[in-house]
């Protein structure tokens, strides 16, 4: 008996000593500078294999030898092979539909399998897409296997970025994603000078396996997921505070889909609706394709014979990447407004494309690619993470990614009809439109650098209280940093400090009457 009750309370000091040991046992195993390389490992990678090895790899094998004669089908020299120009158009742009896809199924899978499994699982599919197309001897099967591979894509450009915004300290978080758009520079890099023989273009699309088997196997063996409040415990507070105001003071909490389509305080829809119009601004400036799909079809455009076209393809790919790395090091010091200000001026300069102005025209489509590089390259998977609240995180990414792959779809498609049949003045549509994203940028894109990704939230909700845009209440000194323990205060700090100011005026006016009273007596 004796044996029996000692035998259950040494069962219950251990697993009591378990229940106090678990939150340990969870904790990852890598900190600091360690942690933050991983991070940015898993994530560069993810970035690197992503549209960008695709795309740079697909701008120059449209001219390619070994595959137009696979695929005699994308073969498009003049405004006579219309048809062709739109099957041409057509095998490139399919892969944004396989993105969009993925980007959209990240909706109601994103939150239920978590960050990590997510990526892992994106990454899996790449690789069947990738092997898919490096084997494809059709036309019909090539356009399947970019369907898959886009599919993986979408996954993991919906999900990356939010990890990784959410896994980085505020003050350097620009910094950290900002690489994650410089290795997608260095993809199409790579792309550009990998060439050879029929292996002219297997072997560009096979390099995406090896990509992906890393990143794969880099994620799943990485820390857990630190998407929620209680795994970041320098955060649990704000984030908890910010939750218990946004939810009414323990009212039920609705699904994270259906509150992507609310407003009130939160403004949860229009936080949303700036990712996914930072995303559609990126590809209607024009960078998929006047660089990323049609660069060396664009050189040959200019009277430049194919191996020409080819090295300076590749050399303007080169100068793409070390233009990116500028950002890197200027965003969080600079600001996110101010960069996509200067980008998207920049880039109204590019609208010259005749043979005649052969050497003017390949300068510009350089200066081009520099301007997108520093002001709009990572921003646009930057600033969609880190305007919107933790609640919605995952469906509002998955939004605003979608929004990147149905706008970059429409340009690719357009761009191939286009010149063929209005030459270079389809890059005078392009400057229009990059003109119109200055002002839209400058009247409702609030400021994010130097805010936690809770700071957003109080940001958004003192600009609904006051009844006033968000863009200028960015810029005040008075919201609270929430999110760090000395500065941790419950929403009820704005207006008991507005009260406060109050009745100290009230006071003030009460002494200035008593003092006019005692000096007319």
């Amino acid at each position: 008996m004796a044996s029996s009750i000692a035998s259950s309370r040494n069962n219950h000091d251990s697993s009591a000593m378990r229940e106090k040991e678990q939150p340990f046992a969870a904790m990852p195993s890598m900190r600091g500078r360690r942690l933050t390389a991983a991070l940015a490992f898993v994530a560069g990678t993810g970035f690197t294999c992503s549209a960008s090895y695709d795309q740079g790899v697909m701008s120059a094998l449209l001219s390619a030898n070994q595959f137009e004669k696979v695929f005699p089908q994308t073969v498009a020299n003049g405004v006579d092979d219309a048809n062709h120009a739109t099957l041409q158009s057509f095998v490139v742009a399919i892969y944004e539909i396989g993105c969009l896809i993925g980007a959209l199924s990240n909706l109601w899978i994103g939150d239920k399998l978590g960050r990590r499994k997510t990526i892992f699982l994106g990454g899996a599919i790449m690789i069947v897409g990738a092997i898919l197309q490096a084997s494809s001897f059709g036309y019909a099967q090539f356009v399947v296997a970019r369907i898959v591979t886009g599919f993986g894509n979408g996954l993991n450009t919906s999900t990356v970025p939010s990890y990784h915004a959410e896994c980085s300290p505020a003050a350097k978080r620009g910094s950290f994603i900002m690489i994650e758009g410089s290795l997608i520079t260095f993809g199409i890099m790579i792309s550009y000078w990998a060439k050879g023989s029929s292996a002219q273009w297997r072997v560009p699309i096979a390099l995406q396996i090896l990509l992906a088997i890393v990143m794969a196997l880099a994620v799943i063996s990485a820390l857990e997921d630190n998407h929620t409040p209680a795994s970041r415990p320098a955060d649990f507070h704000g984030i908890r505070e910010t939750i218990a105001v946004e939810s009414g003071g323990g009212k039920p909490l609705r699904s994270s889909l259906r509150e992507v389509f609310t407003n009130g305080r939160s403004q949860n829809f229009h936080r949303t609706c700036l990712g996914v119009v930072n995303q559609c601004f990126q590809q209607i400036s024009g960078i998929t394709s006047l660089h990323s799909n049609y660069a060396t079809l664009l050189f040959q455009r200019l009277g430049l014979g194919d191996v020409d076209s080819r090295i300076i393809a590749a050399a303007n790919g080169t100068e793409y990447f070390l233009a990116s790395l500028i950002a890197i090091f200027i965003i969080d010091r600079i600001g996110r407004r101010p960069l996509m200000l200067f980008g998207a001026i920049g880039r109204r300069s590019r609208c010259i494309d005749n043979s005649a102005t052969q050497i003017v025209s390949a300068v510009l489509l350089f200066v081009f690619n520099s301007f997108f590089a520093i002001g709009w390259l990572g921003m646009t998977w930057l600033y969609p993470a880190e305007i919107v609240g933790l609640q919605i995180r995952a469906p509002a990414n998955a939004f605003s990614t979608a929004s990147n792959w149905i706008f970059n779809f429409m340009v690719v498609m357009v761009t191939g009809p286009a010149f063929n049949n209005i030459s270079w003045r389809t890059y005078i549509v392009f400057a229009s439109l990059n003109a119109f994203i200055v002002p839209v940028v400058y009247f409702f894109f609030p400021e994010t650098a130097g805010r936690s990704l809770e700071d957003m939230d109080v940001i958004f909700a003192i600009a609904y209280n006051e009844g006033v845009s968000p863009v200028g209440v960015s810029f005040r000194k008075i919201s609270p940093r929430l999110g760090r323990p000395r500065l941790m205060r419950s929403w009820a700090w704005i207006p008991a400090a507005a009260s406060r100011r109050a009745r100290r005026g009230e006071k003030e006016k009460e002494k200035e009457k008593d003092w006019s009273a005692a000096r007319s007596a």
